[in-house]
């Protein structure tokens, strides 16, 4: 019989990760914090791992992350009086081609956004950086002087000294073999030799181990690893000193200096899976067999920019088992499954995120929540066909083998496809669909307009792709005459019993305490008036609420509106995404089609704008809800999947006379963006309340009681906010996609969040937030690749701002 152990925090992993957790939760003043290791810290992927330190990430938040970690490593010697070999020394990420030239500016763009340091350099001025390069064919280069390298066993020892001196419990050769949950709490773990740990809190930060230790807790990590191979030059005769890390994608390579060599790593795109049959038990600081034969072209490569390495040998070559992810970035957060279980797992990067992710995850275990919105890191954004093998390993090998290949906005991956389909996933693929992925969920993004099979060609100028002007026709047809979508991606969720009326107003910022046949657009916001959701409710039933929200959306939603219910039985809610389809039939000809294939009256004194029914088409039961989201008259039409194909039938048939048509997702974000309506994750999140994102009238405060964040939003009502979204015209058309710098004399004064080009009003669109005393200024200025552009704030939608054409 092992001991019984008890600690009000136990992280389960001792790798810069877990490491880094616990020298944060002691910092913040959590004293009572274990860390258990199976092997020895630093053991698994940390001690093999690079060690470059860069900061710009396409993500504005997780770049603010990264910059965190280099504050930690700026003061971690000093504060622990452990080396850590910080190096600040900078990096250079060059380009040699026009399209990688682009990127870079638009890399610098977002820098510039993001309060990243960061310069475009020519070729001579990199190589007076970096004096072992060749500048041959090299067109520019991208420096930031704030980048560096450090040893990543001695940070993660400095990290663990650190928590150790504020009272954590760090114990190596403990192997943590089962956690066990009762109801939704996981409860105690056991370990190899029979201890068993109790613990308020469980930190699951074990790495590559994590996903097989998450499904024995039943909770869902899409992490793995897949190999990764650099090579240690021989000493290099005088080598310079003090050189920037060097990043070379159109090569495949990077590089470091080390002592007086080079370490010289890439990401090939044939790489393999690790353990994808499962870890050995006793694998902890192991290499793998080298793979020369796979590294030999971008040997080959690197000897192209630094022609030293075609005379230099080498002293090691390494092949180790790194991280990865099911979407390639880090897998972070509450896991939605068991209320006291944290991740932190899948960090491809963790050396440059350790610092910064260690401090995010004790703010969301000891908070509630990171000071920073960390949506596109959160384990929530993942379905569960993301934790298969089949999926996980297929699309974590394209991401690594994609890592620096040149990445155009609107890509699709190629791997792991057709995994969720609509029933009229046939139909519109014969109808000329061009679909992507989201969600696991194939939708169209646009179709062809002969009928045919496209593929996207896609460069940075909108423009120039084959997608641009069908896409223009669609909106043209949503516009004037009547167009079909099919967005049975959907996520939905029904709330009923005799508590879901009161659970919803608790959680709603509207007031949904409405007839029978009310659909209400709300936001669900937390203590502080951040938006945690943003979606539609309808009441079907005196005691039936009917959720939906976007396709990626709903395991982060649903979660959040069921961790808030009353738990004495009152509510029920049930994910019913799988059992209904949803048509959208939209445009000024839209009530024409549906009064032909329904008895139902669906005049608009009978059926008014935010209102929803259940009628009939043809012989099938349908849910109609008059809502939407291009601007234009329509109805969500939501039905059992069975009768999706009669539906829909019948609703093309009928539109013939009409000049029906149907449209993509590429056509709707064009369309609510000339709306003005905002999409959650880019114009609105945590980080964002309603009365800055324009939506403060959504919030009820004299027509209910209290609720989640009322207090907040009372608060901000009556002091007022400090910035505002804006709306833009900008004069670069099919050149913008969000994160572009806003600009007014000559100063940085926010970013776009999001932007496209209206192809019904003719005009590039963007939304941003501004400072409040700028909200009335008219002429600004966006940085666009590297360019300055004009801006011009624009009040109120540009397409029917009075709602006319919405209502009718």
């Amino acid at each position: 019989m092992g001991e019984q152990h008890h600690s009000e925090i136990v992280i389960v992993g001792g790798g810069i990760i877990g490491c880094a957790i616990a020298y944060h939760l002691t910092l913040m003043g959590r004293t009572d914090v274990t860390l258990l290791e199976k092997s020895g810290l630093t053991h698994g992927a940390t001690w093999h791992a690079a060690g470059l330190v860069g900061q710009l990430r396409s993500q504005r938040n997780t770049t603010r992350m990264l910059q965190k970690s280099v504050e930690v490593y700026d003061r971690l010697e000093a504060e622990t009086g452990q080396a850590i070999d910080w190096k600040k020394v900078g990096s250079l990420r060059l380009a040699s081609s026009p399209e990688r030239l682009l990127e870079i500016k638009r890399s610098a763009t977002m820098a510039r956004s993001f309060g990243l340091e960061m310069h475009i350099i020519s070729p001579s001025e990199a190589r007076d950086l970096f004096p072992l390069l060749s500048i041959d064919g090299v067109v520019a280069a991208a420096y930031l002087p704030t980048d560096g390298q450090i040893d990543p066993a001695s940070v993660t020892q400095a990290l663990a000294k650190g928590a150790r001196s504020r009272g954590a419990d760090i114990r190596e050769g403990v192997h943590v073999v089962d956690i066990k949950h009762t109801d939704r709490r996981a409860s105690v773990l056991k370990t190899a030799d029979g201890d068993t740990w109790s613990f308020d809190t469980i930190v699951n930060a074990t790495g590559m181990w994590s996903r097989e230790l998450g499904l024995k807790s039943g909770v869902s990590i899409p992490s793995c690893a897949v190999e990764h191979q650099y090579l240690i030059t021989d000493t290099i005769p005088d080598m310079p000193q003090n050189m920037p890390t060097l990043r070379d994608p159109d090569r495949l390579v990077y590089y470091k200096a080390d002592v007086n060599g080079l370490v010289v790593g890439g990401y090939e795109p044939n790489t393999v899976p690790f353990g994808d049959n499962g870890i050995p038990e006793t694998f902890g600081q192991e290499l793998l067999e080298n793979k020369f034969d796979r590294f030999e072209p971008l040997a080959q490569l690197a000897g192209e920019v630094t022609p030293i390495l075609n005379e230099t040998g080498i002293r090691q070559m390494i092949n180790g088992a790194i991280p990865y992810s099911a979407d390639g970035d880090f897998v972070m957060g509450r896991a939605p499954e068991l209320d006291n279980y944290f991740v932190a797992s899948g960090f491809l990067y963790g050396i440059a995120a350790g610092g910064g992710a260690g401090q995010m995850m004790a703010e969301w275990i000891i908070e509630g929540s990171p000071s920073l919105d960390l949506w596109p890191l959160d384990v929530r954004r993942f379905q569960p066909h993301h934790n298969t093998k089949s999926f996980m390993y297929a699309r974590a090998v394209e991401h690594y083998g994609g890592h620096y290949l040149l990445h155009f906005p609107g890509e699709e991956k190629k791997t792991a496809r057709n995994i969720r389909k609509s029933p009229l996933y046939g139909t519109l693929l014969h109808k000329g669909a061009v679909y992507g992925s989201k969600a696991g969920w194939e939708r169209p993004n646009w179709f062809s307009p002969d009928g045919s099979r496209c593929e996207d060609q896609l460069v940075f100028d909108q423009r120039d792709c084959n997608w641009f002007a069908p896409v223009g026709t669609e909106c043209k047809t949503v516009r004037e005459h009547v167009a079909l979508i099919d967005q049975s991606s959907f996520a939905k969720l029904e709330v009923s019993g005799p508590g879901a009326l009161g659970a919803l107003q608790y959680l709603a910022a509207a007031n949904m305490d409405k007839p029978v046949g009310s659909t209400v657009y709300t936001q669900l916001c937390n203590d502080t008036g951040g938006i945690e959701a943003d979606l539609t409710i309808s009441r079907f039933g005196q005691d039936t609420f009917y959720v939906v929200t976007g396709s990626g959306f709903g395991v982060r939603d649903f979660h959040w509106i069921k961790t808030h219910l009353p738990g004495d039985g009152t509510v029920d809610a049930r994910e019913v995404t799988s059992g209904w389809s949803t048509l959208n039939i939209c445009g000024p000809q839209a009530r024409a089609v549906l009064s032909a294939v329904t008895d139902m009256d669906i005049s608009p004194e009978s059926f008014p704008f935010s209102t929803c029914r259940d009628i009939t088409i043809g012989s099938a039961p349908v849910r109609a809800i008059r809502i939407g989201y291009v601007g234009e008259m329509g109805w969500e039409l939501h039905m059992p999947t069975e009768f999706t194909r009669h539906v829909y039938d019948l609703l093309w048939q009928a539109g013939q006379e009409h000049n029906i048509a149907n449209v993509g997702y590429r056509a709707i974000d064009s369309l609510r963006m000339e709306k003005n309506y905002l999409y959650w994750s880019s114009d609105i999140s945590p980080d964002y309340t309603p009365f800055e994102a324009g939506l403060g009238s959504r919030v009820a405060f004299t027509s209910k009681g209290d609720y989640l964040g009322r207090e907040a939003l009372e608060r901000i009502r009556r002091e007022g906010v400090d910035r505002k979204l804006c709306t833009f015209t900008i004069e670069a058309p099919g050149m913008l996609y969000g994160g572009e710098t806003i600009i007014f004399n000559s100063e940085t004064v926010g970013l776009l969040t999001s932007a496209n080009y209206g192809h019904y009003t003719g005009c590039e669109i963007a939304y941003g937030y501004l400072p409040l005393s700028l909200t009335m200024e008219t002429d600004f200025t966006v940085e666009v690749f590297g360019d300055i552009v004009a801006a011009t704030r624009v009040d109120g939608p540009l397409y029917d701002p009075g709602n006319e054409r919405l209502t009718a």
